[in-house]
């Protein structure tokens, strides 16, 4: 197909597919002559990716690059393509407080990752994230109603079936792992469950709390 089909079905205007073009994020077509060239079904499912990436995700151009160059290489597991997914998503961690309320905090958050047995990185955003939400907490006098433990279980219930739903257990460690389509796929897909399913709780959390609100309070 040339530019004028790809843009059409891909929904993205030619003068974005240029910019992606110069930016490395999209490989070039094969040139059929001077000013023209033909773009196959993985220029499609690669700007399916970019657009999922840039317009759910949010993720800046540079960022969406370092994901992009995970999805290509095949010696990267299915875990650090996800991770660079992940890791590239808001809100990213302010520089932390290190008052008495922020090492607190910070401590919590390690005790609670290891009294757990999760596997986490050392440097993963949402385990600043976290540590910054508790220590605004402690210093509003509001620790969290439930306690850390019990939103960690209900988040790992959930994260489980989540993770299992993006790869089919008959593909893992084979044609996922290694197939560019696959993996473009199995990227976009991390896209809409990190960004997109976050929504649909928060949305679902704050849904609970006001009828939780209404049954107890409202009298009626």
């Amino acid at each position: 197909m040339q530019m004028a089909e790809l843009s059409r079905r891909s929904r993205v205007p030619v003068a974005t597919i240029k910019y992606y073009l110069r930016e490395g994020l999209l490989p070039p077509g094969t040139a059929t002559s001077a000013t023209r060239a033909e773009y196959a079904d993985e220029h499609l499912r690669r700007l399916r990716l970019i657009r999922a990436l840039i317009e759910i995700g949010e993720i800046p151009v540079a960022a969406v690059r370092h994901i992009l160059e995970r999805v290509d290489d095949e010696s990267v597991t299915l875990h650090d393509m996800f991770g660079a997914v992940q890791y590239s998503l808001g809100p990213q961690p302010s520089r932390p407080v290190l008052d008495a309320d922020g090492q607190a905090a910070g401590r919590e958050v390690d005790e609670l990752i290891a009294g757990l047995g999760w596997k986490i990185d050392p440097d993963a955003p949402a385990r600043a994230l976290l540590a910054s939400a508790v220590a605004a907490l402690r210093r509003a006098g509001a620790p969290p109603g439930v306690g850390l433990a019990g939103y960690a279980s209900a988040m790992a219930a959930l994260a489980a079936k989540e993770v299992a739903t993006m790869v089919p257990d008959a593909a893992r460690g084979g044609a996922a792992a290694s197939d560019p389509k696959s993996r473009v796929e199995l990227a976009e897909s991390a896209v809409a469950a990190m960004v997109l399913h976050e929504r649909v709780l928060v949305a679902l959390h704050r849904l609970a709390q006001e009828d939780a609100s209404a049954r107890r309070y409202g009298g009626g």
